[in-house]
C-alpha cells in the first residue's frame, strides 16, 4: 500500500512545469521547494498518511514558495496601548529619520570616508558632535544596542577587575539578560553592595580596593522597588568615585532627552543630568525614549571613549550606515526643539485624553453594533517609567454568542491589527494608533466581529 501510494506522487519536473507557479515555473528554486516538499509528503506517507492529490501538492509547494519569499517583518497596527513595545519593534521612527535611513542605503556615503583629505575617516565621528551637544559630554560614540554599550564599557575599561554595583540594581532585561551575564562576557569581576531595596553611598566606599576598576549605577527601568527604600543620589556616589580614584558608570537605559514631569510623569533619568552630576561615562538606548533606531550610546569623558573606539569588540558591535543616518535624523530634530511634535513617541504621550476620546468614540462609531468607548490607562512600556501610566479612552469589543474576546483580538491580528484582552473585552487604545490608520482599524473591527 505504502509502495503504491508513493509511486503516485508525481515527479519533480512535472510540478515545477505548472504555469499556476507563475513567474517562478522553471526555476531551480521551484525545484528545490518541490524537492523538499515531495520528500517530506515521502515521510507521512511512509508513516500511513495517504498520498495526497496533485492539486493539493502544488498548493503545498506554491504555500512554501510564497512563504520563503515575502518579507519576514510584517507591518502591524500597534492598539494595545503600549507605546514601547519591545515585541512589536519598541520606537516607531520619525519621518525624517526613514527619509534619512533610505538615502543612506540606497547609495554610496562618507560612512568613513573624510572628504577634506580623502583619507580614511570614522563612522564615530558623524554622530559625536550631535550626541554632545544634547548631552553636554565631552565625546560619545554609538553601538547597536545599550546591552553592546556595557559590554564594550566593561570589557575596555574593568576586565580582570572589580565593578561595584548595588544588588537593587542587579537587572534583567528582556530575553533573560542580566548584569552580572554581561559582566562576565566582559570578564570584569562583580561585586555587590548594600540590599534589594536600600544601598547607601558609603556601602559603595566600603570595598573599594586597588582591584576596584569602576562604580557602576544601573537604573532599574523595567520594574519598582517601593515602601522601606533608599538609593544613593548619583552626585554623592560621583563624589566619592571621584576622591577614591575609580571611575562611575551610569547606565540610565532609556534615553530620555525630555522632561517627563511636563507629561503628567515620574522624572526619569537623563543623559545630560547623569554628565552634570559627575559620571564619568553614560550609556542608553536609541530606541526607547529617544525615539531612534535601535542603538546603544556611551557619552562621557575623551580620554574613555577613546579607549573604547580602539577596542577590538568596538568593530563587531559597531553601527551599520542606516542606523547612524536615522539617529543623526532623530537627533537633529531634538536640536531643532521639535521632539513632541516630530517623534512619534513623544507624540504619542503628549496627546491628551480628551483628544483620544474623540477618536475613540469616531472609530465606536463606524464600527457599530459591538464597539463602545471605556476609560482606561496608556502604559510606557520598553524599559522606561515601569508602572506608570496615562489616561486614555479605549474602543471595547465585547464578546459575543460563539466569539470571546480572545477569538476576537486572534481575528483582529490576522488583520495586522494587535489589541489587548482584559476584562472579558478586546480593548484597542488610539493613542498608540496613528491617526491615518483608524480607517483600517474600523475595517478590521467590523470583520473581527463578522
Amino acid at each position: 500500500m505504502t509502495a503504491h501510494s508513493l509511486r503516485e506522487l508525481p515527479s519533480v519536473d512535472r510540478i515545477v512545469s505548472d504555469a499556476r507557479l507563475n513567474a517562478h515555473a522553471g526555476s531551480r528554486f521551484a525545484a528545490a521547494v518541490a524537492r523538499e516538499t515531495l520528500a517530506d509528503i515521502r515521510t507521512r506517507v511512509g508513516e500511513g498518511a495517504a498520498a495526497p492529490p496533485f492539486e493539493a501538492i502544488l498548493e503545498e509547494v506554491a504555500a512554501r514558495m510564497d512563504a520563503l519569499l515575502s518579507p519576514p517583518l510584517r507591518p502591524l497596527i500597534n492598539a494595545t496601548g503600549v507605546i514601547l513595545h519591545t515585541n512589536l519593534g519598541r520606537a516607531p521612527l520619525a519621518q525624517e529619520a526613514l527619509d534619512a535611513m533610505a538615502v543612506a542605503s540606497r547609495s554610496y556615503s562618507n560612512l568613513e570616508f573624510d572628504l577634506a583629505s580623502g583619507a580614511r575617516g570614522s563612522r564615530h565621528d558623524l554622530l559625536e558632535p550631535l550626541i554632545c551637544r544634547l548631552t553636554g559630554a565631552e565625546a560619545a560614540m554609538a553601538v547597536n544596542n545599550n546591552a553592546a554599550a556595557v559590554l564594550l564599557t566593561l570589557a575596555a575599561l574593568a576586565s580582570g577587575k572589580e565593578v561595584i554595583v548595588s544588588r537593587g540594581e542587579l537587572v534583567e532585561i528582556g530575553g533573560g539578560f542580566r548584569i552580572p551575564d554581561v559582566m562576565r562576557q566582559s570578564r570584569a569581576k562583580l561585586v555587590e553592595v548594600g540590599t534589594t531595596n536600600r544601598t547607601r553611598a558609603s556601602d559603595f566606599d566600603a570595598p573599594i580596593s586597588a582591584k576596584t576598576a569602576a562604580i557602576m549605577r544601573v537604573h532599574p527601568s523595567n520594574f519598582q522597588i517601593v515602601g522601606f527604600t533608599e538609593a544613593a543620589p548619583l552626585l554623592d556616589v560621583a563624589l566619592l568615585a571621584r576622591e577614591r580614584g575609580v571611575l562611575l558608570l551610569h547606565d540610565v537605559g532609556s534615553g530620555c532627552l525630555l522632561d517627563t514631569t511636563a507629561y503628567g510623569l515620574p522624572p526619569e533619568p537623563t543623559p545630560q543630568a547623569s554628565i552634570r552630576d559627575g559620571a564619568d561615562l553614560v550609556l542608553f538606548s536609541g530606541d526607547k525614549l529617544l525615539g531612534g533606531p535601535q542603538a546603544g550610546m556611551i557619552v562621557g569623558k575623551k580620554a574613555l571613549i577613546e579607549k573604547l573606539r580602539r577596542h577590538p569588540l568596538a568593530r563587531a558591535v559597531r553601527l551599520d550606515k542606516a542606523s547612524i543616518a536615522g539617529l543623526a535624523a532623530t537627533l537633529r530634530i531634538y536640536l531643532e526643539g521639535a521632539g513632541e511634535e516630530k517623534i512619534p513617541v513623544w507624540r504619542m504621550i503628549a496627546l491628551r485624553a480628551d483628544a483620544i476620546a474623540v477618536r475613540a468614540i469616531a472609530i465606536a462609531s463606524a464600527i457599530g453594533t459591538g464597539a463602545s468607548v471605556a476609560e482606561g490607562r496608556s502604559v510606557i512600556g520598553g524599559g522606561s517609567l515601569p508602572e506608570e501610566s496615562l489616561p486614555t479612552h479605549l474602543v471595547s469589543l465585547a464578546a459575543r454568542r460563539g466569539l470571546n474576546a480572545n477569538a476576537i483580538a486572534t481575528r483582529l491580528r490576522a488583520s495586522g491589527v494587535v489589541a489587548r484582552v482584559e476584562g472579558g473585552c478586546a480593548l484597542l487604545d488610539p493613542r498608540t494608533v496613528a491617526p491615518e490608520e483608524d480607517a483600517a482599524v474600523v475595517r478590521a473591527c467590523i470583520d473581527a466581529l463578522a
